[in-house]
């Protein structure tokens, strides 16, 4: 699928993912972290999950289905493709997607089949890159470019807002959707040190609007010293934002609690707070 709607290329995310993959253990840094907050969340919910799929998760969980997107790597079971998930339904009571779902071309899509894949009362536990991350990048590059007088192309994807994916989850049919942001701030030492990051990490452009050609140095050179000149610190090292949304929501089942109808509340929140109600 390649038409004007395709925002991503999937076979350059796999491809992208594979060679970061041949640089070992160093690129799954950020991974990891996100990992142990995903982590960290799950240990807040007072269930025990028996049917579990993990997608990108850095680590082995026993009694766990292990997969990757679009990519086959050492110690995972299988190589999906969230736009056409290979599950029936209501195979799972528990579903984790690790940093993949901000290159899915549909993901309305995708997270409707993620939860047609859930049992009934089952969890869907995603994280992603969401709007803001790289921005410092992305700023630099447009300026850059500007100067150098060779026109805009992008590099950096149109990451989701936190407050659109909450809508999409509900819109996929969850029940009781939330979505939260974390924002984590990495310094390096130069923009080349980022890009070499991310090319460890497999996150590397995969727009199909890409310059498919070599790109200039040039932009690439005035792109670092703008990077320095407008957001390094006082040690010299330049800050790369990430943020990070993380969706939570549950298959309907019949027994789950619902919000109650507005309007329907049998005492006043003034009265509980012991204060004047006041009237706007």
């Amino acid at each position: 699928m390649t038409d004007g709607m395709t925002l991503f290329d999937r076979s350059q995310v796999a491809h992208a993912r594979r060679r970061g993959h041949e640089f070992g253990p160093d690129g799954a840094f950020l991974r990891e972290e996100i990992w142990d907050r995903t982590q960290e969340r799950l240990a807040e919910i007072n269930r025990d999950f028996q049917n579990i799929l993990i997608i990108g998760g850095p680590t082995q969980v026993d009694n766990a289905t292990q997969a990757t997107s679009l990519h086959t790597l050492p110690g995972t079971d299988l190589a999906l493709d969230e736009e056409a998930l290979p599950f029936a339904d209501n195979s799972f009571d528990l579903i984790i997607s690790l940093l993949d779902l901000h290159w899915v071309n549909d993901l309305p899509g995708a997270l409707i089949q993620f939860n047609r894949a859930l049992k009934p009362d089952g969890l869907f536990l995603g994280a992603m890159f969401s709007a803001g991350t790289l921005s410092e990048l992305k700023s630099s590059f447009l300026k850059a470019e500007a100067e150098v007088g060779r026109g805009a192309s992008p590099h950096i994807a149109p990451f989701a807002d936190v407050r659109d994916l909450g809508a999409l989850l509900q819109r996929a049919g969850f029940a009781m959707p939330v979505a939260d942001q974390d924002k984590l701030t990495i310094r390096y030492q130069t923009a080349f040190h980022l890009m070499h990051d991310l090319r460890k990490m497999g996150e590397t452009n995969a727009l199909h609007a890409r310059h498919k050609g070599f790109s200039l140095r040039s932009v690439f050179l005035k792109m670092a010293e703008n990077y320095a000149q407008d957001f390094s610190g006082p040690d010299g090292r330049i800050p790369a934002t990430f943020n990070i949304s993380f969706l939570t929501g549950w298959a309907p089942a019949p027994d789950q609690p619902r919000p109650k109808r507005p309007g329907s509340a049998k005492a006043r929140l003034a009265d509980a707070l012991q204060t004047k109600e006041q009237k706007l």
